[in-house]
């Protein structure tokens, strides 16, 4: 099934869009056997300009790349499975710009896209 909605573009309406899909990640990585994000062999890719799609963990698989909010909400999800209360945040890079990194209970936080292949200040 595919599910497609506009949220404004705003911090708090995408963290809520966001902790959506690390709870479907979640319920996905429960039930079946996948591999870590990290030995996937998966890469970030930005999307394209204006083009924004949100994917599942098995869409990521299939691809071979996601983009921020794909990798940190796959990334926040296995660690929820490890026990691990982390959670996907969105930070602000620009006026009308964002970021998707993973946030540990101790605010640590940890970018799936620059371990995965992101180039520093590129978001």
């Amino acid at each position: 099934m595919k599910v497609s909605f506009d949220i404004p573009a705003s911090r708090a309406a995408l963290a809520a869009a966001l902790e959506g899909l690390v709870a479907t990640n979640y319920l996905i990585l429960g039930s079946g056997n996948f591999p870590s994000i990290y030995r996937s062999g998966v890469v970030y890719r930005p999307e394209l300009a204006g083009v924004e799609e949100w994917r599942t963990v098995p869409q990521v698989i299939r691809a071979g790349w996601g983009d921020c909010e794909d990798l940190a909400s796959w990334r926040a999800a296995e660690l929820r499975i490890a026990g691990v209360p982390a959670q996907a945040a969105v930070v602000r890079t620009g006026p009308r710009r964002f970021h998707a990194v993973v946030r540990y209970p101790d605010g640590q936080i940890e970018d799936p896209s620059r371990r995965l292949g992101m180039l520093k200040g590129k978001r």
